[in-house]
């Protein structure tokens, strides 16, 4: 069996064991997870290892997420073909493939260059024509692209940025860990009379930096 097969033979297994047996059930997602093929979104030294039930480091202190998280913060989210979605902290660019996968427009940001480039160039490579990928803070969001079908979160901010929920739709959904030390991860649901806070889980993501560090 060559290389690629095998990490397709992977790929279907991390979904029926790591993410479908956990309960996540929408057919976007896990058919999305299957179809993108996470080896190309860590370093050449760590694809044995891509589809292992964890993190993996991708440089820079940063990390791409564990299958599962990405698949529940994907469900969670409520968004699918045709939505538009902003995405803060690019990373390996993982995140950004699966909802781009699911039809989504994802519009994503990355304030580390050097993995703002690579997720760029590893997604145009797949062949992902619905990504839009910007260098930057991501913590006042993308005014000029508002308002969207949500919002998703890949670093922990220890409060929720103003300006996202502002640039989020009545009725759509924000997805985030929250937390600096101890983290939890929350749906955010707007309303027209405010804010409605989930707690799901708890979780541990590198801290968001830039302006969240010093909220005013």
């Amino acid at each position: 069996m060559d290389r690629e097969r095998e990490f397709e033979r992977q790929r279907h297994e991390m979904v029926d064991r790591q993410i479908a047996r956990r309960g996540v059930q929408s057919p976007a997602v896990l058919n999305a997870m299957r179809a993108v093929p996470r080896h190309y979104f860590v370093p050449e030294y760590a694809r044995d290892e891509a589809y292992a039930d964890a993190p993996l480091p991708i440089g820079y202190d940063q990390t791409i997420s564990q299958p599962y998280i990405v698949a529940l913060m994907s469900e969670l989210l409520g968004v699918g073909a045709g939505d538009r979605v902003l995405e803060i902290g690019t990373g390996s660019g993982y995140q950004t493939a699966i909802l781009a996968e699911m039809g989504c427009e994802v519009f994503t940001i990355e304030i580390v260059r050097e993995l703002a480039r690579r997720a760029q160039d590893t997604l145009e490579r797949l062949g992902y024509r619905n990504v839009h990928v910007f260098e930057g803070d991501g913590y006042g969001g993308l005014p000029e692209e508002a308002p969207f079908d949500g919002i998703i979160l890949t670093a922990a901010p220890d409060h929720i940025p103003n300006a996202l929920t502002d640039q989020l739709k009545v009725g759509k959904r924000l997805v985030l860990p929250l937390g600096r030390y101890e983290q939890d991860l929350y749906v955010i649901e707007k309303r027209s009379d405010g804010l409605d806070q989930r707690r799901v889980i708890p979780v541990r993501f590198v801290p968001m930096t830039g302006r969240a560090e010093f909220p005013p």
